[in-house]
């Protein structure tokens, strides 16, 4: 198999599995923001979002190095995984020490055991579904991931609903999908016979913990930067207020969802690329491609966010002005995503903290200057500029390691009109839905060649596979 058919095999295998698991997430919103009122839904937000912060720092972001050396053919994988979690229970009981600290954010104190329960779960599954990717389970990582998301949405459901847990009901129904995740593939794939804490090697946790550790500051950087918006728009502004916010955000996730797809698949492909002579033409045609579907899925999202926001949030349908600019963040956030997967490959790490710090630090000042005046909005502009400058240092500072053609007219000219289309979808000009089309139009236009170059690919993979089937 040519390294260009795993990547869409894999690709498509990772998409059939989660797209459509994640839909069903996306569904839940009309039932949480119709139930999660007078700012309960931004107080669940907070917390899964307080929690989704401490697990890369209590588990030093061990994942990361999970699938970067279980595709190592030279790392033993019991060494891998019993660093992981090892790292893991012991960064757990640095946070049971640190309770004083979360008692004191008045927001949440009063969900401190849940978020022990999330934290442990969370960095659990996490090292776990990586090892799992990592040793070359994709179907089983992809079942997984179905199964979880499903598991996760009936809970919601019952707790919420019938229950009615309220936020407590879907933090524990999140956690109880996890545990269940974990377990289920330790015991289904006998993970356990991997962790050998007597006979581990020490150079491994000594290589894994200096490749990963650098990548905590990131996590944090990364924190500020997409979630202290939603703290301040809460404190500047107000708590329903930080409902809208909180409900746009989750919107822009559907595009994420194309980025998380295609990165899963891709890591095993960069990561598994040895061959330095090619690296920079194989790196090249798949950036154009990745950025080519980004800014596509952004252009449609935007086109289409007043029906999606009436469809999945009717109950706050006035979010949907906090999601143009979000969409723009979330795309330029997935460019730096790929950019950095260069710097892991280098096993390079200092550079994403420092470019993620410059954007944090940006968000902060735009966010302390835009919220006041003008709310949400301040806020979604802020994420957008912040992740905007993060992809222009990265964009110039890999070329070191390896020198990818970035094509940057076509880069410059797709942004311009999507940021045309925020425009006329914002201030609702005449005709803003006919200028918003032809926006679409011409950015499909733009992009053509990289399209009709992915549909060759995606057609050339299904044939042959239509070839091998028994006639």
């Amino acid at each position: 198999m040519s390294k260009y058919t795993k990547l869409i095999s894999n690709t498509l295998l990772f998409g059939i599995a989660t797209f459509g698991s994640k839909l069903l997430t996306l569904f839940l919103m009309p039932f949480l923001t119709g139930i999660l009122k007078d700012g309960a839904y931004s107080t669940m937000d907070l917390v899964t979002s307080t929690c989704n912060f401490i697990v890369p720092v209590i588990s030093l972001c061990v994942h990361e190095a999970v699938i970067r050396f279980g595709l190592d053919k030279s790392e033993r994988k019991s060494d891998v995984f019993t660093t992981a979690m090892l790292t893991i229970f012991a960064g757990y009981c640095l946070l049971l020490i640190c309770y004083p600290l979360l008692n004191l954010i008045t927001r949440i104190n009063s969900y401190i055991l849940l978020i022990y329960l999330y934290v442990l779960m969370s960095a659990m599954r996490s090292a776990t579904t990586h090892f799992v990717r990592a040793s070359g389970f994709v179907r089983m990582f992809a079942l997984d991931g179905l199964f979880t998301t499903i598991t996760t949405v009936v809970l919601v459901f019952v707790f919420v609903g019938p229950l009615q847990g309220g936020v407590t009901g879907y933090v524990m129904a999140t956690i109880i999908a996890d545990a269940l995740s974990a377990f289920g593939l330790i015991l289904l794939l006998k993970l356990y016979r991997f962790f050998k804490p007597r006979t581990f090697s020490r150079d491994t946790l000594r290589d894994m913990l200096r490749y990963s550790a650098p990548l905590v500051p990131t996590a944090v950087f990364w924190w500020i930067t997409n979630l202290s918006d939603r703290y301040l728009v809460d404190w500047l502004v107000s708590p329903n207020a930080n409902d809208l916010y909180a409900a746009a955000a989750r919107i822009p996730t559907m595009m994420t969802l194309v980025s998380t797809i295609f990165i899963q698949a891709w890591q095993i492909s960069a990561f598994s690329e040895s061959s330095e002579k090619e690296r920079a033409s194989f790196y090249s045609t798949v950036f154009t491609a990745y950025h080519t579907l980004i800014f596509v899925a952004a252009s449609a999202l935007i086109l289409l966010v007043k029906p999606i926001a009436m469809v999945l949030m009717p109950a706050i349908y006035p979010a949907w002005q906090h999601m143009p600019f979000l969409v723009l963040a979330v795309a330029c956030s997935c460019l730096v995503t790929f950019l950095g997967t260069i710097y892991n490959v280098a096993k390079s790490n200092s550079m994403v903290s420092i470019t993620t710090f410059i954007g944090a630090a940006v968000n902060i000042i735009l966010n302390l200057l835009l919220i006041p005046k003008y709310g949400g909005n301040g806020a979604a502009f802020a994420t957008f500029i912040s992740y905007f400058i993060v992809f222009i240092i990265r964009a110039v500072d890999t070329r070191r390691y390896i020198a990818i053609r970035m094509h940057p007219l076509r880069i410059g000219a797709s942004l311009c009109l999507l940021l045309v289309q925020v425009w006329a979808s914002m201030s609702e000009v005449r005709f803003w839905v006919a200028i918003e089309a032809a926006v679409f139009v011409l950015l499909v236009l733009c992009n053509m060649g990289p399209i009709l170059y992915m549909l060759k690919k995606i057609g050339g993979l299904l044939r042959r596979r239509q070839d091998r089937v028994p006639q």
